[in-house]
């Protein structure tokens, strides 16, 4: 008996340790909890990240542990990549946004169009809809914005009340510059709790879903709602 208790700890001791080298160096599964990306990303939506994609450094970890203080294997991510990354505020809580503006790069919205580095980014209307901002449904234009040649994405700006005119926006050494899709409901690097972020603070880019649920429906113990709040058509989506 006890040789068997000890066999089935050594088997749960090995499982642990491959979860944990999987999580901190291949890919992490993410939920979706605020509107900040829509409709790139939709509450409910969960998704796996790719640890690898710009080097490890300590928030590549469980708890962040203070085991390095640079990047380990760095690469540099690109323009329109959705990134994962701790908020500089508390250098803990994970945020996800996409990646506009690198080192030295000025950033600032004119008249409603990015602007970076006194260059207008291209941004084409695509149709009306609606995104969720808080827990009201608020009227939108969305906009297809390419940001480089290959990188094009849709964007939500509200009908009413929208982000117009910013300062410029300098992104400092080794920092980032993130902004949400859903541009009038994001707290994002415009705001001082976001900021510029540090090269250290990126945990990974974000690659396709593996689920998505409409929480508003039902949750996965209400199977006989499953028809309904499951998006079978965002299953196994690439995020772009």
């Amino acid at each position: 008996m006890k040789k068997k208790i000890l066999e089935n700890l050594k088997t749960l001791l090995i499982a642990l340790i491959l979860a944990i080298i999987i999580r901190s160096l291949l890919l992490q599964p993410f939920y979706i909890p605020s509107s900040s990306m829509e409709n790139t990303l939709l509450i409910g939506d969960r998704l796996f990240v790719t640890k690898y994609s710009y080097g490890y450094s300590r928030h590549s970890f469980p708890f962040s542990p203070k085991l390095m203080s640079n990047r380990l294997f760095y690469k540099e991510p690109k323009r329109g990549d959705v990134i994962v990354f701790k908020t500089p505020s508390d250098d803990r809580t994970d945020y996800i946004k996409r990646m506009i503006g690198k080192s030295g790069d000025e950033i600032q919205f004119i008249k409603g169009d990015l602007h970076i580095n006194k260059k207008k980014i291209f941004k084409e209307f695509v149709r009306k809809g609606t995104v969720f901002c808080g827990r009201e449904k608020v009227n939108v234009n969305i906009y297809r914005e390419k940001i480089y040649k290959e990188s094009e994405y849709e964007v939500a700006y509200f009908e009413q009340n929208s982000l117009s005119d910013t300062d410029p926006y300098i992104v400092p050494k080794n920092h980032f510059f993130f902004l949400g899709d859903n541009r009038d409901c994001s707290k994002d690097s415009r705001f001082l709790s976001v900021a510029y972020v540090k090269r250290e603070n990126l945990v990974g880019k974000a690659r396709f879903l593996f689920f998505s649920n409409d929480s508003n429906i039902g949750n996965f113990l209400t199977f006989w709602k499953w028809y309904k709040s499951i998006r079978f058509d965002r299953i196994l989506k690439k995020i772009i």
